[in-house]
């Protein structure tokens, strides 16, 4: 059996490279891959080369690098069938839709304990969104909401808008996002919330003043920015708190500490989603995180949220979108078996 793998070999070059795929061996089977998902922010760094260098790979990411260094297989969100099973997979797993964090291939072996069975009611687009909607619902548990609180959310790309939605479901006071681009916002005003902000803006500044005279009590940073930091910093009152879900790489800023950051004793916490909370993690683990992420999906529909498709034959040029174009794109799915 032939794949097909999409290989980032130097900053802004992808190629997709020939392998020959052994046949599933014992507790292994055999899947082709229906969508497999681009993460806009992750990946867009390793596109760019801004990954830090000799920092490791997500344990949890079978079949890639243990650095980032290029060449580099990269991808988490792919949705296929099992088309065999190897010795000692129970034979119901053939044909069974599943999902998987590989990297953008065509084929792949793996052990079936790594694999995640779709449910009845997911279809395989919307069951792309699951690392996001994982990471989404981490983010929120980090950030515990509480009654009456007066939230900002600065970036509304896929990962802000999914915790936008999950926000919407408590009973908020003020609910305030930004983004630089009119679609995001667009889709953000359409979850309902309080305000929808030009991040671009020169009035910025002011038109949070007046969205949050008093301060949020809670700040979201997902834009993928450091310079966001400066804007929750400035819009978090006092003793509030700041969660950190970016991933920057090797993008720095400048900050400005010595002001309300110094006087209004902010909490800046980082959050990602290998971990759970310390404080939860006796009562949570993934097998429970996921089947929350699984019922959210279901009701959020985020395949809404999909904008272009690609054939992986393509795959360069939906880099080449989200690198230049950002502002017309949400989500994007690769269709390694579409010619």
């Amino acid at each position: 059996m032939k794949t097909h793998l999409l290989t980032f070999t130097a900053p802004r070059r992808v190629q997709i490279i020939e392998h020959t795929l052994p046949f599933p061996g014992e507790g292994e089977v055999l899947v082709q891959t229906l969508f497999s998902a681009i993460s806009p922010g992750t990946e867009m760094l390793v596109y760019r080369g801004q990954f830090p260098k000799d920092v490791p790979i997500d344990a949890c990411f079978p079949g890639m690098n243990e650095t980032f260094q290029y060449p580099i297989a990269y991808g988490y969100a792919c949705v296929g069938q099992v088309l065999h099973v190897g010795p000692q997979v129970p034979a119901d797993w053939k044909g069974r839709l599943v999902f998987a964090f590989q990297p953008h291939c065509s084929f792949f072996v793996t052990p079936y304990q790594t694999l995640i069975p779709l449910p009845e009611n997911i279809s395989p687009e919307t069951a792309c969104f699951l690392p996001q909607a994982e990471t989404a619902v981490n983010l929120v548990q980090d950030a515990a909401p509480l009654l009456g609180e007066r939230v900002l959310v600065l970036g509304q790309g896929i990962i802000g808008l999914l915790v936008t939605a999950l926000l919407q479901q408590f009973p908020l006071e003020t609910l305030v996002t930004t983004d630089l681009y009119p679609l995001r916002r667009a889709a953000s005003r359409a979850l309902g919330v309080s305000f929808a902000l030009d991040a671009s803006d020169p009035n910025l500044n002011d038109l949070l003043r007046q969205a949050l005279p008093s301060g949020a009590d809670l700040t979201l940073e997902v834009s993928g920015s450091p310079l966001a930091l400066n804007t929750a910093i400035e819009h978090t009152t006092f003793s509030g708190r700041i969660i950190i879900g970016s991933w920057y790489g090797e993008k720095t800023a400048e900050l400005y500490l010595g002001g309300k950051f110094h006087r209004n004793r902010l909490q800046l916490l980082s959050s990602q989603v290998s971990t759970i909370r310390p404080e939860l993690s006796a009562r949570w683990d993934k097998t429970r995180r996921f089947a929350i992420v699984w019922d959210i999906l279901s009701k959020i529909q985020p395949e809404r949220w999909i904008t272009h498709r690609f054939p992986m034959t393509q795959a360069a040029k939906a880099y080449q979108l989200l690198d230049k174009q950002p502002q017309q794109t949400l989500q994007i799915l690769l269709e390694p078996n579409l010619i």
